[in-house]
């Protein structure tokens, strides 16, 4: 479900999904996209991400954060191994596992949340 919600993404060059569950709920979603209110163009004239672009976890994370649902003890399936800015919003967030199917350019998300404890899991080209 994570790698079909990407599509929703209008970034070209990489759309990235996010589920939060809990309890076998879907309790938030996100993909990778501009702040709501701006225009859905994710890469400027020189094809590079505009740095206001949000991860998919981080709108995930936000979106529960509005809702009357917390996110303690969760579990986020997202498309793309979390970034280190992402890993930092998880591990505030109260996410216990992390799920993804692609590797991130860097793994330094990975080795944080390893090193706070967070159950992470890579079943590359199963979701």
């Amino acid at each position: 479900m994570a790698k079909i919600w990407a599509e929703n993404s209008y970034c070209e060059r990489r759309q990235v999904g996010a589920l939060l569950v809990k309890d076998n709920s879907i309790i938030s979603d996100g993909y990778n996209g501009t702040p709501s209110g701006f225009e859905n163009i994710c890469e400027g004239e020189d094809g590079k991400t505009k740095p206001y672009v949000l991860h998919a976890e981080a709108n995930a994370i936000t979106k529960v954060a509005k809702s009357n649902n917390n996110s303690n003890g969760a579990t986020i399936y997202v498309t793309t191994a979390p970034c280190i800015e992402c890993a930092k919003l998880i591990i505030q967030a109260g996410i216990k596992r992390v799920v993804f199917s692609e590797m991130y350019r860097y793994d330094d998300g990975i080795e944080l949340l390893k090193r706070a404890g967070i159950d992470v899991n890579c079943i590359e080209n199963e979701i």
